[in-house]
């Protein structure tokens, strides 16, 4: 039974391994394929006093599409943030009255046969997850509308916040396809499987107010004070120091993403090194805990 056992995880480490380098070249083609494909941008903002770091889709003219060069920008801006040491907080947000309207028709008409369409998924999951992952408290703001691949980015962040404009709708059946940006496994862990079942094959549009009573939207706001009403928000859920911020989300992401086992050890390995650490020491001295 043991022999069998170590077999069966030798061949698991290799078909591992083996995935892992055909992702990796996957990723790679990918990133050459999409890099020069359309116009926009997309910036990023970080600001070491607050902790809170921006990243706003830069392409009005095509109501937020993302090009295949945003997409290129938008997984380097996500290495970016992986590394910011005192980030606490990120903002995902658009300029003009649009949030995101989905894919750039540039770029989709581009790569519209299935291979180029496996690579550019597979590069938008990478991607995502690895935002969809950050040890920073992220938060979508949603402003006019957000519309299939749209609508599957307000899924990568921890929180949205609407304003009364605001609008998601997932029209991908519309359009004879199905998310392809990793957004459909993310809604059903977000709301569940009958609604998100709802929302994929009704494509009915959602409004802040309804998405609010759904459980998709945590915060509705007034369009015209959209963006430092947003960083309040934000701020008040991100007081404590970086590193517990970071930790804390560690965690988070172990028990929602790993077995009970897996989760536990996860939040006991990011303790430990906080037990008698700076930051415990200084709360100490302070005294702070029943004040």
């Amino acid at each position: 039974m043991f022999s069998r056992s170590r077999d069966f995880l030798q061949r698991l480490e290799v078909y591992s391994e083996v995935r892992g380098r055909h992702c990796s070249s996957l990723i790679t083609e990918a990133r050459r394929r999409l890099a020069p494909l359309g116009e926009g941008r997309v910036s990023l903002v970080k600001d070491d006093s607050s902790g809170i770091a921006t990243v706003t889709l830069l392409h009005q003219q095509k109501k937020n599409a993302l090009s295949g060069q945003m997409m290129v920008q938008l997984a380097d801006i996500v290495e970016e943030l992986k590394a910011w040491s005192c980030g606490k907080g990120v903002i995902l947000q658009a300029e003009g009255d649009t949030f995101c309207s989905g894919g750039d028709l540039t770029t989709v008409k581009a790569i519209g046969n299935p291979e180029d369409g496996l690579l550019m998924s597979t590069f938008m999951h990478k991607t995502l997850t690895e935002l969809y992952c950050l040890p920073l408290v992220t938060v979508c703001l949603v402003h006019g509308k957000a519309l299939g691949g749209g609508a599957e980015l307000t899924t990568v962040t921890d929180y949205r916040v609407f304003t009364n404009t605001g609008e998601v709708c997932f029209v991908q059946g519309r359009m004879g396809v199905v998310t392809g940006w990793g957004g459909g496994t993310r809604l059903v862990k977000l709301l569940g499987y009958r609604s998100a079942l709802e929302l994929l094959t009704t494509c009915r549009n959602l409004s802040g107010k309804e998405a609010l009573e759904m459980g998709l939207a945590d915060h509705v706001t007034e369009e015209l004070n959209r963006q430092n009403d947003t960083k309040t928000w934000l701020a008040a859920r991100i007081s404590h120091e970086a590193e517990i911020i970071q930790t804390v989300k560690k965690i988070v992401i172990g028990a929602r993403d790993l077995s009970l086992d897996a989760s536990l050890i996860n939040e006991r390995l990011n303790f430990s090194p906080l037990w008698g650490g700076p930051a415990n020491i200084r709360a100490l001295g302070r005294n702070i805990k029943h004040k």
